[in-house]
């Protein structure tokens, strides 16, 4: 059995979303600033509703799953965000992540500090071998971050996939476990932070 347990940093925790979380979803999931690089054209309720309970059933580190989860302020106990974990079934040493963080709360270094907790969650506690992320190359934001935390630019494809009506290109970007942990070690920062990470019973 899996025994899930939070993931704690100095201003954020990252946990399992829950019914409730739905409303709060869908407030900045439906903004067209969020829209433009995600998947989706528009965003309901209805959209949130179906997420959250589909994420009840899942089970961490399955092979094939996407494991979703809130970013929670720690400070005003406001769920802000949420990250996503994918399991590739045909790659069960690697893992794919991605984040959305509400506007209001852009800015402030709190999708820094949402990545290194996954970070320490997926080559830390998982031990998995890689972590890699796919960006649209026209978000620079995005791009930024990737970098910002230590992230190797490993390809730029160029109009490769049709986006939203047009021809879009992509950065691939990812890290190694051996990576990270030099990352770490040059920085002074613990393999596990402050984290209670989940365990196997």
């Amino acid at each position: 059995m899996y025994i899930w347990n939070d993931l704690h940093s100095p201003r954020l925790c990252l946990r399992r979303l829950r019914l409730e979380d739905a409303t709060a979803i869908w407030t900045y999931r439906s903004l067209p600033e969020v829209a433009r690089y995600q998947g989706w054209d528009s965003y309901t309720m209805e959209d949130a509703e179906r997420l959250v309970t589909e994420q009840v059933e899942v089970v961490p580190d399955t092979l094939g799953s996407w494991l979703q989860l809130g970013i929670i302020e720690r400070e005003s106990e406001t769920l802000i965000g949420d990250c996503g974990i994918h399991f590739p079934s045909e790659h069960p040493q690697q893992v794919m992540i991605g984040m959305t963080l509400s506007p209001t709360h852009q800015g402030r270094g709190l999708a820094t500090e949402t990545m290194e907790s996954l970070l320490r969650y997926v080559l830390g506690r998982l031990n998995k071998h890689r972590a890699f992320a796919i960006t649209d190359a026209d978000n620079h934001a995005s791009a930024r971050l990737m970098e910002r935390v230590g992230f190797r630019k490993e390809a730029h494809t160029i109009e490769n996939v049709w986006f939203k009506g047009a021809w879009g290109s992509e950065f691939l970007f990812a890290m190694l476990r051996r990576e990270w942990q030099t990352n770490c070690a040059s920085l002074g920062q613990s393999l596990r932070g402050n984290e209670n990470m989940g365990a196997r019973n």
